[in-house]
């Protein structure tokens, strides 16, 4: 029996402004500049996050490669720390720029699909009040760049299947080897698209040299960086199993992974999303564009086979939401019914977006919903740890403070004190906890050490004195990962540490 291949989708091969809306830039630039503006106004509120310690930390150990991620971050917030010294919203400068340009984009995606002016601006909208946007676009941290890389991707390729521009595609070369070097997961997306346009089509763009040559840039540039993960033992792959055994014990795995992202994203957008999922996988108008629809499905599936975290999935949220504000258009009879749903749902994600800023004083953070936001909280208590530590390590006699150590459980705490404690007069800290492990160990001629955090059972273990001398405590009855920390003095240390560091090493 005669099986006939899906004809390919109809477009137009050349670039015909006739057959595209006008860009709706005034009201996308106010929404564009308004977020902006709020993540400027609270970015320099509270402190660090743990993640932008550790990135500062590492940034002064050049490598190709870190234990958790590529380069490209540590080796930013170094640079932006080296211009603007200890200048928490300069550090944060591109998270806001990025993610502005971010809902311009969003916007630009939805006119490439058809958009009218109200569905660009919805999608704008959709976009600057996502909670799950907000609140990484006021942080310095990987997800941020991810939300715009896969944004920026998805533009290129909608805009080249209604142009044909060969050019575009090559754009996706310098696009994705940046993404690549922010964190790997991009190519899951890339890789997932590339599958539905084999798929579904357009299948003329696996034959546009450009497609491969762009593919070739974005390989060679991450050639370095796996070539780091392979001489270090595959340390990111090792990290998938740390991070779903961390997800299975907060969240529950794999069962809550759909119902968190969707929460990620923010109800009621989430209606909006998944209209615009449908409308990519099931409209005969935006059929061209459907493998990004199946890309959607088959990344979300990938994810949640991997037992990945919720978030991972957030780039793919901008194209659903343009999709599905151009969704909005048809059945002009329930246009009305439509539009002011849209309306109420962008007031409602507003309001829960603006809470997980940092709107509060710290001081009343704990009693307000912002106590339960793991991103605000862990911004809280960095200085005191450091305090804490410094006047432990004040305590120590004059002679003993020349060779101690000060050695963390986690590499966010040892990130604190290479921040604070050179203004404290401490010595460097040390962590054999993930990427920290890697800067180095205590010299082995170290006396004292004070151990902040830790099992004093295992630290019984490798010294002969083992004694607590602080508590660390935010003041403001914070609950994070600092409060209640115990700080140790050790002393008698069994084992050298150049011969005791290697086993120590942990993930988890």
């Amino acid at each position: 029996m005669l099986r006939l291949r899906p004809a390919e989708p109809s477009l137009p091969t050349g670039a015909g402004e006739a057959h595209i809306e006008p860009f709706a830039a005034r009201p996308v630039a106010v929404i564009a500049g308004v977020l902006a503006l709020v993540l400027l106004l609270t970015s320099g509120r509270y402190g660090y996050f743990g993640d932008e310690l550790y990135f500062l930390s590492a940034g002064k150990h050049p490598a190709w490669g870190y234990v958790d991620q590529p380069p490209l971050l540590p080796l930013l917030a170094h640079a932006l720390d080296t211009l603007f010294p200890g200048n928490l919203m300069m550090l944060r400068l591109p998270a806001t720029l990025l993610t502005a340009a971010g809902a311009v984009l969003c916007a630009l995606i939805a006119r490439e699909l058809g958009g009218r002016r109200r569905a660009q601006v919805l999608s704008a909208g959709a976009f600057a009040v996502s909670p799950i946007v907000v609140v990484f676009g006021h942080l310095l941290i990987t997800p941020t760049l991810d939300v715009f890389f896969w944004t920026l991707i998805s533009w290129l390729l909608v805009r080249w299947v209604r142009l044909r521009d060969d050019r575009l595609l090559l754009w996706l070369g310098p696009a994705s080897a940046l993404a690549l070097q922010n964190k790997y997961l991009v190519g899951v997306f890339l890789l997932a698209s590339l599958c539905g346009v084999a798929a579904v089509g357009p299948r003329r763009l696996l034959a546009r040299p450009a497609l491969w040559a762009a593919a070739a840039v974005a390989v060679l540039v991450t050639v370095p960086s796996l070539l780091w993960q392979a001489d270090h033992g595959w340390p990111q792959a090792q990290m998938t199993d740390v991070i779903a055994a961390e997800d299975d014990a907060l969240f529950g795995g794999r069962v809550a992974f759909v119902p968190l992202a969707l929460l990620l994203s923010g109800f009621p957008l989430v209606l909006l999303m998944c209209a615009g999922l449908w409308r990519l996988l099931r409209s005969q108008a935006l059929r061209p564009y459907s493998f990004l629809g199946y890309a959607a499905v088959g990344v979300t599936a990938f994810f949640l086979v991997t037992d990945g975290r919720a978030y991972y999935v957030a780039g793919l949220f901008p194209v659903l939401w343009a999709a599905g504000a151009v969704s909005l258009q048809h059945r002009p009879a329930a246009r009305g019914w439509r539009w002011g749903f849209g309306t109420t749902a962008f007031a409602i994600s507003t309001v829960v977006a603006l809470v997980g800023l940092p709107v509060y004083p710290a001081s009343a953070v704990a009693h307000t919903p912002q106590g339960a936001n793991f991103s605000t909280t862990e911004t809280i208590g960095w200085p005191q740890l450091a305090d804490t530590v410094a006047a432990a390590y004040r305590e120590l006699p004059a002679d003993r403070q020349q060779h101690a150590v000060i050695v963390t459980d986690t590499f966010w705490a040892a990130a604190a004190l290479d921040r604070y404690g050179p203004g404290r007069d401490l010595p460097p800290a040390y962590s054999p906890h993930r990427g920290a492990w890697y800067f180095g160990a205590p010299p082995d001629d170290s006396g004292a050490v004070l151990y902040v955090g830790g099992d004093e059972a295992a630290l019984r273990d490798e010294f002969a004195s083992v004694r607590r001398v602080a508590t660390v405590d935010n003041g403001i009855a914070v609950r994070n990962s600092t409060r209640g920390k115990a700080v140790w003095l050790c002393e008698g240390l069994r084992t050298p540490w150049s011969k005791l560091w290697p086993g120590l090493h942990s993930l988890a």
